[in-house]
Parts: structure tokens; sequence; C-alpha cells
């Protein structure tokens, strides 16, 4: 029983503040950083970078408390104990080819990136946890499932921009001049930012890839409404470069 109480001891939990004030600057850094990726429209943005900085700064604050590791034992108290920073390390090594292996592309669109930082998000609170640092990962874990939960409506709540691919096929004798499709896009709301042309010539079709940046979350659907009553598209797939 007295070994748990250390765990809770004044000296343990004032320890355990130090480390979180650490945690709270990290997050609201890497939340600024965040919205400026969001605010352009990227796709990672303000949960996945304030994911991957607080997740940093434990794994590195931790090490810098080693008398306090274990309820103030630290590893120092054991004779032959090992070297946890080992068995840190490789912890996040795994679990950085765990979270790429969630990391998706379909086409431009990328999904999964806040996943992947959460997952290392939580390898982080484990990691305190088995140090004994509760206090801090109990704080970590609640930040973790605000940034998850609250962040993806505060971030449409924001300024911010949206960035669309859009593809369309022409046939080859009806492929419209760039400057018209420039006008079309604008008329819904949109901006082409950026361009890619390519002509086959097996099938004699002109294919154009447009990326479209709007302010907001404009809808695409008047958009997709035009394209479809085009006699000339002969295909077109519009897609989000963010999930």
């Amino acid at each position: 029983m007295e070994l748990l109480q250390s765990y809770w001891s004044p000296a343990e939990l004032a320890t355990n503040g130090l480390i979180l004030l650490h945690l709270l600057g990290a997050l609201a850094v890497g939340l600024l950083l965040g919205y400026e990726r969001s605010y352009h429209g990227r796709a990672a943005g303000m949960r996945t970078y304030g994911l991957v900085c607080l997740a940093s700064a434990a794994l590195t604050v931790v090490n810098a408390y080693p008398g306090m590791w274990y309820g103030g034992i630290g590893p120092q108290g054991a004779a032959g104990a090992g070297d946890p920073t080992r068995v840190i390390q490789g912890i996040v090594t795994g679990i950085g080819f765990l979270g790429a292996g969630v990391i998706m592309r379909e086409g431009l669109s990328i999904r999964g990136l806040s996943t992947a930082a959460s997952i290392w998000a939580t390898s982080a609170i484990g990691i305190t946890i088995g140090l004994g640092f509760y206090a801090v990962a109990i704080a970590a874990a609640l930040l973790t499932i605000l940034v998850m939960s609250l962040l993806r409506p505060l971030e449409r709540l924001l300024p911010h921009r949206s960035v669309i691919h859009l593809t369309l096929v022409f046939s080859r004798d009806k492929a419209p001049p760039p400057e018209s499709l420039r006008a079309a896009a604008k008329q819904h709301g949109f901006d082409v930012v950026d361009w890619a042309f390519h002509l086959t010539g097996g099938s004699g079709h002109f294919e154009c890839q447009l990326v479209l940046q709007a302010k907001g979350d404009p809808d695409p659907m008047s958009l997709v409404a035009a394209l479809a009553s085009t006699d000339s598209v002969v295909e077109f797939k519009l897609s989000p470069s963010r999930i």
C-alpha cells in the first residue's frame, strides 16, 4: 500500500504538474501550426499536428525526471533493472510502422492521418502510465479525446479553405479552352490553383486534372450537376484533398 501511495505523493504530483505544463504548451504550438495547414486545405490539420506535438513532448519530458519513475523509486532503485529508454525507443519505432499502416491514399485524397497520430499519442500515454506518471497520463488521455472529438467541428467554424481535385475527360474535338474551365469553376465559387493535361492517343480523349480551391466549405453539388449536364464531358471525378 505504501508503494501505491508513492505514485500520488506530493513530490510525484508536483512532477506530474510540471510535465503537464510541457504537454499543454506543446499541444498549443501543435494546434497553431496545424491551423495554418488547415487554413490552406492541407491533409494534415490541427488534430494531427496537435497530437503529434503532444506525444513528442510526453516522450521527451518524462526522460527529464528519471528519479520520479515508478513512484519515485527510479531506475537506480532496483538492482539489475533494465534501461526503460531502450524499451521506449522500441515502442516508438513499432508504433510508427503501425500508424503508417492506417494512412491510405485514394487518388489525390489522403485518409487516416489523424488516426495514425492518435495511435502514436496512445502509445505515449501508455509509456507515461508504465513509468508511473498517472496524473499526466489521465490528463493526456482527456486532451487527446478533446482534440479528436471537438477539433473537427472547430476546424470547420474557423476561417479556412477547401481544396478539391477535379478530373475531366473530354472528347478530343470537344475539349474546351483552359480559360473557359477557369470561368466555369469561378461561377461555382472555386478558383483553379493548379492543373495538368493529358491527351490519350488510343481513345482520343483529352483529360484535365484541376486543383480547385474555395473559401470555407462550398457545396460542390452545383458543380457536379453542371458537369453531368454537359455533353462534351465523357467522364469526371471530384474528390476532396483531405479527409
